[in-house]
Parts: structure tokens; sequence; C-alpha cells
């Protein structure tokens, strides 16, 4: 909880909720994803059309979509992004303290996905509909 406080300073937590949803689909961690469409749906106020595009990748909001295909490639490749990467969030108009959330944001959903599979936690909430 301290970490995740320390480092909500520059995002929104609509977009924050977001980037973990797609990050866990990453990493495959139904749980997380489950849960962190739950706190989206019921807390961020996010429909569940856009919980099922993030889960690809994507979102109703072109701002977002930036942050979640970001986050998506930083997790895919384990942060080997390349310069057109960075422009290309940049020139959607993130700062760099923004894009160190972002990537902060993807090491800690990856930490609590890595904890969800190895103890194979089954999904105790609601699963929102897929695309």
């Amino acid at each position: 909880m301290e970490m995740q406080a320390a480092l909500s300073r520059t995002l929104d937590g609509r977009t924050r909720e977001r980037i973990a949803i797609a990050v866990s689909e990453v990493n495959g961690c139904d749980y997380c994803v489950y849960a962190y469409s739950y706190v989206a749906h019921y807390f961020a106020k996010l429909v569940p059309h856009e919980i099922a595009l993030n889960r690809v990748g994507r979102s109703l909001n072109r701002d977002a979509e930036s942050a979640i295909k970001f986050a998506r490639k930083v997790s895919v490749s384990g942060g080997k992004v390349n310069e057109e990467d960075l422009n290309g969030i940049r020139d959607a108009g993130y700062s760099d303290a923004q894009i160190v959330e972002i990537i902060a944001l993807c090491a800690q959903v990856f930490l609590t996905n890595l904890l969800a599979n190895v103890f194979d936690i089954k999904p105790d909430f609601p699963e929102f509909s897929r695309l």
C-alpha cells in the first residue's frame, strides 16, 4: 500500500486501473484481471466495454490508450522499449514523471501477478466481458 501511495502522484486513478488490467492480462493472471476489473468498474466507474478494451491494450479514451499501449509494450518486452516507443508516449502528452509512474505501475502489478500465479489464487470476483 505504501508503494502504491508513493507512486500515485501523476496518473489519475482510472488510468492506473486501466493499466493494471492490461498488464495483468499480459501476465496471464486471471485473479488480478478480475480483481482490477472489479475495482475499475465499481470504484473508477469504467464500463464493461472499456474494461474489455483495456484487457487487449485499448481504450475508449485516446489519452488513456497511449498509456495502456506503452504499459503493454513495457510488460511484453521486459522493459526493452525503443526510442520510437518513448517518443510516442511523449507525443501523446505524457511527461517523464508520468512515464516513470507507468513503468513503476507495471512493476508493481507484475509483483501481484507473480504472487497470484505462483499460489494459483482462483478469482473470487466476477468476470467482465471480453471483446
